[in-house]
């Protein structure tokens, strides 16, 4: 079943499909197959690494579950972030947690993070629109090659790390590249700049 082409499928259905060695996604009943790059999966650990160190340090209830999925209450579509931060002390809400690792609460995550693919229009549309209306707190878009739409990243493009914070239950973006130290609201004493996080690695 990678997908029938004539038959959109349920989010309990693409749950019992899933498979355990490769990634996916429901959008809207469509089976999206997730394949990253080696940069992409580079940037993606270097993150989670680096944020783990932040909460543990912190000593904050957070885990990185690299299976977990995003559902839309109003909608069968999940997506599964390239990381995302859970807040364990609101796990007893959620109701499809424990069998099927699933979020529905944005109060459950503080931080998602989508490192830009092929697939940009996704990470600045839909998916900024559906975290939005979820409440996720904060969403980082990595777009590490600079291949977002002007409206996006500006003129010239270039490697671009925006992150969304929810205000008023709206999203305001700040945009950072190059040597700017990148600033984030659920980690505030977080020391990386933009281009530390494109090249993977510390300077």
């Amino acid at each position: 079943m990678l997908q029938s082409l004539s038959k959109l499928i349920t989010f309990d259905e693409f749950i019992e499909w899933l498979p355990e060695d490769r990634r996916y996604e429901l959008h809207e009943g469509i089976i999206i197959e997730m394949q990253p790059t080696g940069k992409h999966e580079d940037i993606a650990g270097f993150l989670t690494q680096e944020l783990t160190l932040e909460y543990t340090r912190m000593n904050l209830p957070y885990r990185i579950p690299p299976k977990a999925l995003v559902k839309l209450k109003d909608k069968e579509t999940g997506y599964n972030p390239d990381l995302l931060i859970v807040d364990r002390q609101y796990l007893v809400s959620e109701p499809f947690w424990a069998k099927k690792s699933t979020l529905i609460n944005g109060a459950s995550i503080p931080l998602v993070v989508e490192v830009v693919s092929t697939n940009w229009r996704d990470d600045y549309g839909y998916k900024l629109i559906d975290y939005e209306k979820i409440g996720i707190c904060e969403y980082w878009i990595v777009d590490y090659l600079g291949i977002g739409g002007v409206r996006f990243i500006g003129q010239p493009k270039q490697p671009t790390l925006s992150i969304y914070n929810l205000v008023d239950g709206e999203y305001q973006a700040q945009q950072f590249t190059g040597e700017d130290l990148i600033k984030s609201t659920t980690f505030p004493e977080l020391n990386l700049t933009a281009k530390q996080i494109f090249q993977a690695q510390k300077q």
